[in-house]
């Protein structure tokens, strides 16, 4: 699910893709009507599971196949880069059988609600390698979505590069403490009006080219990215873009574009526009423009962000070369996953894998999230799981053990949110050793002047507050650092970041030492 809250006058609402073919046409028709329960036998339709061997390798997702086969299931994709394959099964004991074979050390269904059946054949996916697609192009125009957005900013007012050191004019020193983020903010209605000077916006970083920046790529898995966007249609890179809605790589020409029928879908623009929208006189500047963007549509049919596609997108975020992740988001259908729970621990060893071979030559960034949490403590689930279709969600009182996905898995940069003033944002999640730092992430009930205003499908502009937004700012940052030193791996471009960081503190001298809060600092731009 992304994290985000939106400035816009109508509430964002969760809308249904009108699906084409007769399985799904069914499969909506039966999770709408809340007819299908929890399978519970050979006849209630197909779970989704992750199922690892204990080799990390090709040979173990060989091994893995072979297994899954022989309990009565299908593969559907296969992960022979960390030993995993994505399998759907319609018998009840199916993850119980896998679990006591030899070579199977996790087995876990990744979704609560079972569909009709496995997806179908799709030609062009599997090959996470495959340099790029068809050449048909789609459409980019997305329909349907109710954000409203804001007009051109004319590439000024943002006060969120200003505070990274982008700007000629500093943001304002507020000297406000920080506070430990009490109540979670709610959704804000306004329209643009600006009474403060416009920042002027020189080019990050004087040595940092736009020929540098285009031999460096980073990766947006979120819900698809409008690469028709004035902004953005010469940063995406389709031949280093893909869908992975349904935990297949599908590189046709397109696919990892937004789909409008989806609540939430125009998220990845905004996050992409954030890390690099073009210099050119309108909309918006990202952090690092000129850089090429993989962008890799993560958020599927239903409105789910289900395991497979994380592991899909962060697969071929790596085998494509970026230099940096970018996920805005939380895995569903568990906001946070516990190892002791058979289905969650084998998810939080499944993204974990996928994570540890992305982190080989990238950086991954994850937001912090936007339930003013301890994430350091226990704390009470009230959203999962996020994909039942009718009842309250369970409330889940939940240990320190249970993560968030992929965010607070091992060497993750987790973001936390400031606002205008530096302080940390009151919907931002916290926590001893669980934020890596902050970065803007705005105000929403302060209007579009105090959030962020980024790109929108369709050409436009929307102003949106959120730590996805801060996560976003931080991959730019990366992709600058990279540029600036491109010989430098990632635990080089790491210490630059959090050094550089530590020295940026707009809120006033050593209140951003709270590391449960900031972390290393105010992510700043990096020279």
């Amino acid at each position: 699910m992304a994290e985000v809250r939106l400035v816009s006058r109508r509430p964002l609402r969760r809308r249904w893709l009108l699906l084409r073919s007769a399985p799904a046409m069914l499969a909506a028709a039966l999770l709408l009507g809340g007819a299908v329960p929890y399978l519970s036998g050979t006849d209630q339709g197909y779970l989704s599971y992750l199922v690892l061997a204990d080799r990390p390798d090709g040979q173990g997702s060989a091994a893995a196949q072979t297994e899954v086969r022989a309990a009565g299931g299908q593969v559907v994709q296969d992960y022979p880069q960390i030993g995993a394959v994505l399998a759907y099964a319609n018998e009840a004991g199916f993850a119980a059988r896998l679990r006591g074979r030899p070579g199977i050390v996790a087995v876990g269904a990744t979704r609560t609600v079972p569909v009709p059946g496995p997806p179908g054949v799709l030609a062009g996916s599997g090959d996470f390698r495959r340099p790029g697609g068809d050449a048909a192009a789609a459409s980019g125009t997305v329909e349907g979505d109710n954000t409203t957005t804001v007009p051109d900013p004319g590439e000024s007012g943002a006060w969120n590069l200003a505070m990274m050191g982008g700007g000629q004019n500093s943001p304002p020193q507020a000297g406000l403490l920080a506070g430990t983020a009490p109540s979670t903010a709610a959704p804000i209605h306004a329209a643009p009006s600006s009474g403060r000077p416009a920042l002027g916006m020189p080019a990050p970083g004087a040595v940092t080219t736009s020929r540098a920046l285009r031999q460096v790529l980073v990766a947006v898995l979120d819900s698809g990215v409008d690469d028709t966007h004035p902004d953005l249609r010469d940063a995406v890179s389709p031949a280093d873009s893909a869908s992975c809605a349904d935990g297949r790589p599908d590189a046709r020409f397109g696919a990892w574009r937004p789909d409008g029928g989806v609540a939430e879908s125009g998220h990845g623009t905004h996050v992409a526009g954030l890390i690099g929208a073009a210099r050119d006189g309108h909309g918006v500047v990202g952090v690092a423009p000129g850089v090429r963007i993989a962008a890799v549509r993560l958020l599927g049919p239903l409105g789910q962000y289900y395991p497979e596609n994380i592991v899909c997108g962060l697969l071929w975020a790596a085998d494509h070369g970026a230099v940096a992740v970018n996920d805005s988001y939380f895995a569903d259908p568990w906001k946070y996953n516990c190892p002791e729970d058979p289905d969650q621990g084998a998810m939080i060893q499944a993204v974990g894998r996928a994570v540890a071979y992305a982190q080989r030559h990238a950086l991954v960034v994850a937001s912090a999230g936007n339930d003013a949490q301890d994430l350091g403590a226990v704390r009470v689930d009230q959203r999962s799981p996020n994909d039942r279709v009718s009842g309250p969600a369970r409330d889940r009182r939940l240990g320190t053990e249970c993560v968030r996905l992929p965010g607070e898995l091992p060497g993750v940069l987790s973001v936390s949110a400031v606002t205008r003033s530096g302080a940390v944002a009151a919907y931002s999640n916290y926590g001893e050793g669980r934020i890596a730092l902050a970065a803007p992430g705005g105000d929403p009930d302060g209007g579009p002047d105090e959030a962020i205003v980024s790109d929108w499908p369709g050409g436009r502009y929307a102003a949106l507050a959120g730590t996805s937004m801060s996560a976003a700012e931080v991959t730019g940052a990366i992709a600058v650092a990279a540029a600036l030193h491109p010989g430098w791996g990632p635990e080089r471009l790491h210490e630059l970041l959090l050094s550089q960081a530590q020295a940026n503190c707009p809120v006033g001298p050593g209140v951003c030492r709270d590391r449960a809060t900031y972390g290393a600092g105010i992510v700043a731009l990096p020279h």
